[in-house]
């Protein structure tokens, strides 16, 4: 029913070499891009794991643990598990820096089957006893590459090292440095290795490439030439991406001066904040959105 809600009606490519793999209970490490659907790909199988287990009891923590780098893709991924897991009665929750700690300790202490989380905030709560590990069976970290790209190596290695060595681990990546095969040596046993595209980051084949070399002092003017062309189509939302915060907000200041529909969102930006931006850009009500790379990588 679940996947009839949701419109699911066929795997994509990495779905269909996931899903077998781990519905057997195999560790698996899966190379793709952003878009491959490899959220599912995990999802999916995670909740029928967790249906095959005795239900959880006062003090349980997670059955599932999936640690994702930023905010955004943890919001993400419990939006895709809430929508697949309703029909089973599973509980997530998303714990992330930034936003009160209350809410997230009230949702782990009352039992949540799947925990979706970013090291640094799950490192806090498990030393301050607000949640256990005992009862983790299914670990996934997603993203890993950009994990580790973000220094979270030493906090991935503490939670680890707190779940049961008879866990199933799967490791989603879009690339395939050593650091990362190093990752996978260490914390999964006898792997099985899926990829999609290639093992480099390359550009999305999906979507067309235009590069427009130009100076520095042009880029602005061409940038509301390109704008007014879009803003023009019926489908009209953008994502501008800019280097630093900086920038971020003086383009932003500018295109609402001259009357353009534009938020921006960055790392300094609050998480109420950052939802709030995320959903006026989703409902159109500000179809420009000019962000730093805090939003770079899977936004919904």
């Amino acid at each position: 029913d679940a996947l009839m809600d949701q419109n699911f009606t066929e795997p994509t490519p990495i779905q269909c070499q996931g899903f077998p793999l781990a519905l057997s209970g195999r560790d698996m490490v899966g190379i793709a891009q952003t878009g491959s659907g490899k959220t599912l790909a995990y999802l999916l199988p995670a909740i029928v794991h967790i249906n095959h287990q005795p239900y959880l009891e006062r003090g349980d923590g997670p059955i599932c643990l999936v640690l994702a780098p930023t905010r955004e893709l943890a919001q993400q991924v419990q939006q895709v598990a809430d929508d697949y897991g309703k029909c089973s009665r599973l509980k997530s929750t998303c714990i992330y820096g930034g936003a009160p700690k209350g809410p997230q300790i009230r949702d782990l202490e009352r039992g949540v089957e799947i925990c979706i989380a970013t090291p640094g905030r799950l490192i806090d709560f498990l030393e301050a006893g607000k949640t256990n590990l005992r009862r983790c069976t299914y670990l996934v970290l997603d993203e890993a590459d950009r994990m580790l790209d973000m220094g979270f190596e030493p906090q991935i290695r503490k939670i680890v090292d707190q779940i049961r060595p008879d866990r199933q681990t799967l490791m989603w990546s879009a690339t395939w440095p050593k650091e990362v095969r190093q990752l996978a040596e260490d914390f999964l046993q006898d792997y099985v290795q899926i990829n999609v595209g290639n093992l480099e980051l390359s550009a999305n084949h999906n979507i067309l490439q235009i590069v427009d070399v130009c100076m520095e002092s042009e880029k602005d003017h061409k940038l509301i030439q390109l704008m007014e062309e879009i803003m023009a189509e019926k489908e009209n939302k953008t994502i501008i991406f800019v280097e630093t915060k900086r920038r971020c907000d003086d383009l932003t200041r500018r295109m609402r001066r001259d009357g353009w529909p534009a938020m921006c969102i960055h790392g300094d930006k609050s998480q109420p904040e950052r939802d709030w931006v995320l959903n006026e850009f989703r409902s159109g009500k500000a179809p420009i959105l000019i962000a730093t790379d805090v939003a770079s990588r899977g936004l919904g």
